[in-house]
């Protein structure tokens, strides 16, 4: 085989095939202990229980390839921490003439297409069969190995990303808790009760500037739109804002999945149309998602699951309101509500007495600006995260399938 050629080989006969044990005692404490590989905590999301291990139970060394044999998801592909492997999974170990890490990265790459081929009427697992008979291409063994280190080289800037990710999102938690509760004072700094002056409020303590007041006391009105505008739907016109275009992450919108409506031209298309800077609150389902509706949008309409605030300019800054309910402060007056027996919806009377503080209206702007500059710093990084996403999709899609070589950066290794 020349540094050109490749080979189009079948799992089944090159992967040896271990599927994990029950454990002997769960949780064990022993000197003999080890740790349970279960699918949460090879997805990073819960510790590793330590067990006494069965007398045939399977060990998997870490970067070897695992699958997730049974339950809703299987045919998922995981890299291995050293450990014993659970019940659900079955250890995938290839031929000496795959590299390991090629390998996790070319059954990776079968994933989606193992999960959508599961079998079982009750508990989905993974067709033996259909597994057997996925072709991996097996490359000359440098070949595969600068494959993997591309791919690799990709991962980690996905692992640095979503590590950038959490930590400025735990920044953005920490400045809008301070912003919204202490504010900024006429020099920019962030107010302390250590030196200034703070009160009780039913908001709790709050700096003395501020005064707290009800939504509708800052509100020119508070509605809601009315059902029936299924007869209204159209491919083109005027988008229908739904519970679906607002989301928990921030205030502002999202069109992943939008409906177009030619509205009537009544009393009602009047009056659930919004504006500039409306605040929209979600009141049924999934209640107390704020959006607020910013400069240049389109004609749009609001359906019967969201209220509509047209604030008193005068009072209120609509991005500070929002920001506001968007907040620990905020989202704690709906699950109050949730607490009370309003799970199934809030109405308007509801919406219209929630509390919100004021503090003069220029601070009201200069907290929404830093908080919306903290937002846009997540939205970079998120942006971020799914260009890397993508070149890895693309990556893979090349690379595991023969469509692009790696031979020229060989070549001009070997040449250095």
């Amino acid at each position: 085989m020349t540094s050109e050629d490749f080979e189009t080989r079948h799992v089944k006969d090159v992967v040896s095939f271990a599927k994990g044990k029950p454990p002997a005692e769960q949780p064990y404490f022993g000197k003999d202990a080890e740790l349970y590989l279960t699918p949460e905590y090879l997805r990073g999301g819960a510790f590793s229980e330590p067990i006494k291990a069965n007398k045939n139970a399977v060990r998997v060394s870490g970067g070897e390839t695992i699958v997730l044999w049974d339950g809703s998801n299987a045919g998922e592909v995981f890299r291995a921490r050293p450990g014993v492997l659970s019940s659900t999974m079955v250890h995938l170990k290839p031929e000496n003439s795959f590299d390991d890490d090629y390998f996790f990265y070319a059954m990776k790459g079968w994933e989606g297409y193992l999960k959508g081929q599961t079998s079982g009427s009750g508990i989905p697992h993974v067709d033996k069969e259909v597994l057997g008979k996925l072709a991996l291409l097996r490359y000359p063994i440098n070949e595969q190995v600068k494959i993997a280190k591309i791919l690799a080289t990709v991962d980690q800037a996905i692992e640095q990303t979503e590590a950038l990710i959490a930590k400025q999102q735990r920044i953005k938690t920490g400045l809008m808790q301070d912003l919204l509760t202490r504010g900024i004072d006429e020099h920019g700094q962030l107010r302390t009760e250590q030196t200034h002056a703070f009160k009780d409020s039913p908001l709790g303590r709050i700096p003395v500037e501020w005064g707290v007041q009800t939504l509708e006391s800052v509100s020119e009105f508070v509605t809601s739109g009315s059902r029936g505008w299924a007869q209204y739907y159209t491919t083109e016109g005027a988008l229908f804002l739904r519970i679906g275009n607002l989301t928990r992450k921030h205030i502002n919108m999202r069109f992943d999945d939008v409906i177009r409506v030619s509205p009537p031209a009544s009393s009602e298309g009047e009056r659930t149309a919004v504006k500039k800077d409306d605040l929209l609150i979600s009141i049924t389902a999934d209640l107390g998602v704020v959006a607020v509706i910013p400069d240049g949008f389109e004609t749009a309409y609001v359906n019967q699951h969201i209220a509509l605030t047209r604030l008193d300019r005068t009072q209120a800054y609509a991005r500070f309101v929002g920001w506001f309910f968007n907040g620990q402060l905020g989202q704690a007056q709906f699950d109050k509500l949730n607490e009370s027996g309003a799970k199934a919806g809030l109405n308007l009377p509801s919406i219209k007495n929630l509390h919100i503080p004021v503090p003069p209206l220029d601070e009201q702007v200069k907290i929404a600006q830093a908080i919306d500059a903290a937002n846009e710093k997540t939205d970079e990084f998120h942006a971020r995260l799914v260009k890397c996403q993508s070149l890895k999709r693309a990556l893979m899609q090349d690379l595991l399938t023969g469509r692009k070589r790696v031979v020229d950066l060989l070549h001009a290794e070997v040449a250095a």
